[in-house]
């Protein structure tokens, strides 16, 4: 994977803090460690309840990284904001950047103390996508996903929930939650998660188009076999040895692996109706 256009710049590099917390342990660990297996969502009301532990304020360094690993993820959120400028232009509206926050070990955020154990996850409350860099790692030797567009995937559904913050998509379902029952937010949640698949999908046949990044052979097996890995019903089977399709919250592989793929083939954003689809 080649990028030909400048990073973003709108980095904040926490990492090497302590980030202000404790690692989490009992049931709320299991369950943190849980989500995090899949790629990290809108945490709102979970990484809230988590405790904080001792705070310790650092310097945080901002701008476009020195290292590899933050360069690489500066040059995808810099690809991922040319292209929904140019599609929130298309819209009539005017897209804005989120900040991607590098950290270790665990983070305060907007939405509440996170452990890196969640996995990126994006928080509405400060319009901020947060990774451990470490979680590359992870998707490697445990679900084993490997390559950098795999690794572009990740940063790129996480800007996809930034969009759908933006467009009132995911706070409209915020605020419907009280009224559903939890199997039915459940399958809200996977609507949602499948979205922000299409429009990591999206991004990238846009990128391509403006020869803003251009692919190697074999990346788009590295993405599609990251949806792959993380969809629920795998995950499920591997940690607890059986499948509840009311428990899922992202959808499955095959589900994943199809909404990034149709971003990825159609690069049109009214393809991307996950709520609106009779078979979800």
């Amino acid at each position: 994977m080649k990028f030909f256009g400048k990073g973003s710049g709108n980095i904040e590099d926490a990492r090497g803090s302590s980030g202000g917390g404790k690692m989490i342990g009992g049931g709320i660990g299991i369950l943190v460690v849980i989500v995090g297996m899949f790629f990290g969502t809108d945490l709102t009301g979970l990484v809230s309840q988590l405790p904080v532990g001792n705070s310790e304020q650092t310097e945080v360094q901002t701008g476009t990284p020195s290292d590899e690993g933050g360069k690489f993820v500066d040059n995808v959120l810099g690809s991922t904001t040319r292209v929904w400028d140019a599609e929130f232009q298309k819209m009539g509206k005017e897209y804005q950047e989120p900040v991607l926050r590098m950290f270790t070990d665990g983070e305060q955020s907007g939405c509440g103390f996170a452990s890196s154990a969640v996995g990126p996850f994006y928080c509405p409350a400060d319009e901020k996508v947060y990774i451990d860099l470490d979680f590359f790692r992870e998707m490697k030797e445990r679900f084993g996903a490997a390559g950098d567009f795999a690794q572009a995937y990740v940063v790129a559904h996480e800007v996809g929930h930034h969009v759908q913050h933006l467009l009132g998509i995911s706070d409209k379902m915020q605020r419907a939650r009280s009224s559903m029952s939890e199997t039915e937010y459940n399958k809200m949640s996977v609507k949602l998660e499948l979205q922000a698949d299409f429009f990591a999908g999206l991004w990238a046949h846009e990128a391509q188009q403006t020869k803003d990044i251009a692919l190697d052979a074999g990346d788009l097996e590295e993405a599609l076999n990251a949806a792959n890995a993380i969809g629920d019903d795998k995950l499920q089977q591997q940690s607890q040895g059986q499948v509840v399709p009311d428990a899922f919250t992202h959808g499955t592989s095959a589900q994943r692996v199809y909404w990034f793929r149709k971003g990825f083939e159609t690069g049109d954003i009214n393809q991307g109706d996950t709520f609106n689809d009779k078979d979800l």
